[in-house]
């Protein structure tokens, strides 16, 4: 069977290791409009009032609309995956760590990987497919060719290796890095020098 890496973030959904990359919808992007009007509105409203019980609802649905959309993105993507491949690692984020930085959160909520990973973990376990989470420690810094560290801002977008040349993006080398550790904790390929 066939395996993956999966690398998640901000630019795309995720990104694996097959050069494949799921475009990350914004989830709030078509609604939020909306619910920041609706938000609006009913920040205006008097308590108690007919009118803000109305508007209340009408916030309530726009946020059930939006985790809707998000619970079926993700588990349609999750069900692609798992029907093609028999090993799936993603990488294990501390998105709470992450939600502390305030410019990502909403992006970072927007994105919901750990909904991601659960759906994954789950279907796989159904299948019969095996699924590992692993630490993303260093997975976009190594040369997935060579395991030469390549130190790198957040902001460089693509890895480019001084030793054995080879040019990638940064989510690409990451996610075969990432299918790399979770090949290697099942004892199917041989531990990678940089670990």
């Amino acid at each position: 069977n066939k395996a993956v890496g999966i690398d998640v973030g901000l630019e795309n959904f995720a990104t694996l290791s097959t050069k494949e990359k799921i475009v990350n919808p914004r989830f709030f992007k078509t609604d939020e409009k909306a619910l920041a009007k609706a938000q609006r509105k009913l920040s205006k409203q008097s308590k108690g009032t007919p009118e803000r019980q109305k508007v209340k609802k009408v916030v309530a649905r726009i946020h059930e609309r939006i985790s809707n959309k998000r619970h079926n993105f993700i588990h349609q993507e999750a069900r692609k995956i798992v029907n093609r491949f028999g090993v799936i690692s993603i990488e294990k984020l501390n998105t709470k760590g992450m939600m502390r930085n305030h410019f990502l959160a909403k992006s970072i909520a927007d994105a919901a990987w750990n909904q991601f990973a659960q759906a994954l973990a789950s279907k796989a376990e159904e299948a019969g497919r095996k699924f590992i989470a692993i630490d993303p420690r260093d997975t976009s810094q190594i040369c997935s060719q060579c395991g030469t560290a390549v130190k790198k801002k957040l902001s460089t977008r693509w890895h480019r290796c001084p030793v054995c040349g080879i040019r990638l993006h940064r989510d690409i080398n990451a996610s075969r890095n990432i299918l790399a550790l979770g090949l290697q904790s099942l004892g199917l390929v041989p531990r990678s020098p940089f670990r």
